[in-house]
């Protein structure tokens, strides 16, 4: 009985291990921390092969955006304030907003979109302006749930400017009250995972597949063996063991910094790369987000400080502008930057 048991362990630790090495993904992750006090914190990191400019912004209140996608565009108005961090000035990768609901994109190669209709009943909207329409519309992940599940819009892709590389993201989302959702769309189909415990994503395989991994690594203790290696089912794995085994505690700076080395454990070391897997990207920032007192951290691998951004020092009402602190060349920042933020006009998010 006990050389059987272990035999199927055996055989199911394989196919794990075989259908990892089947994926070849550029590497991100995302990880939600719930301490006590009502504390929730979202960390993400931003693996890329090549250097990826970003620049943090304020965006207010009031402000009237496009779906850029033609004349069949979705349009809105922002109900909230957010902060949130651009990728080369042209989409939202993630952020906050005011009401404490964060947003993040990830890379997802097996996405395959609706086939969109400019002139059809349908409007679209950009994949770069997916994560800002979310942070300028809903308050809670149930509200964003109970809207997109209507898909009352389409998500347009394209490649990226400059690449032969096609856009396939998957988004999740996290609010104040530790409630959890992830997007993705599959076979032109979209499938929405909703539920608090769902603290943990990565890139490749498909969320489902991602939770059909971790079953497997949870009967194994995590003081005995971890994946230790740079692909997505791997740090899925590491992330959801270390996020379990921080101190679950309400104190600001060691549930930040205990966030903090959750995400870094789990990012890619800088100048990482493999001819046999190209894919494997090297980290390039990290973002944590404290949801319960409004606060944005940022670092990039190439800046020695770790620096923040305060919510509540925030003017979010139209009169408040649209604020931008340029991070895209390696500029130094220390401690709470709201007051560094210079006016600038928003960037408009690549479409069609």
């Amino acid at each position: 009985m006990r050389k059987n048991n272990l035999l199927r362990m055996t055989l199911a630790a394989g196919t794990v291990v075989l259908f990892a090495m089947s994926q070849k993904v550029d590497a991100c992750t995302r990880v939600v921390y719930k301490g006590s006090g009502n504390t929730v914190i979202t960390a993400r990191s931003m693996d890329w092969k090549d250097e990826i400019d970003a620049n943090i912004w304020i965006f207010p209140r009031g402000l009237e955006r496009s779906g850029n996608v033609g004349d069949n565009s979705v349009i809105w108005t922002s109900k909230y304030g957010s902060v949130i961090t651009s990728a080369w000035d042209i989409a939202t990768t993630d952020g906050i907003n005011e009401k404490g609901l964060v947003a993040n994109v990830l890379w997802l190669v097996e996405s395959e979109y609706p086939k969109f209709d400019p002139k059809g009943s349908k409007p679209g909207i950009t994949i770069a302006a997916w994560a800002q329409y979310v942070l300028d519309n809903y308050a809670t992940v149930k509200e964003a749930v109970d809207a997109l599940r209507n898909e009352n819009f389409a998500i347009v892709s394209d490649y990226i400017p400059g690449t032969e590389k096609f856009t396939t993201l998957h988004l999740s989302i996290s609010d104040a009250t530790g409630d959890n959702a992830i997007f993705e769309y599959i076979d032109g189909k979209l499938k929405i995972h909703h539920d608090p415990s769902y603290t943990v994503m990565t890139n490749s395989p498909v969320f489902e597949q991602q939770l059909a991994i971790n079953q497997y690594w949870s009967g194994i203790p995590g003081t005995i063996m971890l994946p230790g290696t740079n692909r997505a089912a791997d740090r899925y794995v590491r992330a959801s063991y270390y996020i379990e085994a921080i101190p679950k505690t309400a104190d600001v700076r060691t549930s930040v910094a205990s966030v903090f080395s959750v995400i870094r454990n789990c990012s890619v070391p800088f100048g990482i790369s493999s001819e046999s897997e190209p894919n494997i990207s090297s980290t390039r920032w990290r973002s944590v987000a404290d949801q319960k007192n409004l606060v944005y951290y940022f670092e990039t691998v190439k800046t020695p400080n770790t620096f923040w951004v305060d919510l509540n020092k925030i003017d979010f009402s139209e009169n408040g502008g649209t604020k931008r602190l340029s991070v895209s060349k390696n500029e130094n920042y220390a401690g709470e930057t709201s007051k560094q933020f210079t006016a600038a006009k928003p960037f408009t998010f690549v479409g069609i």
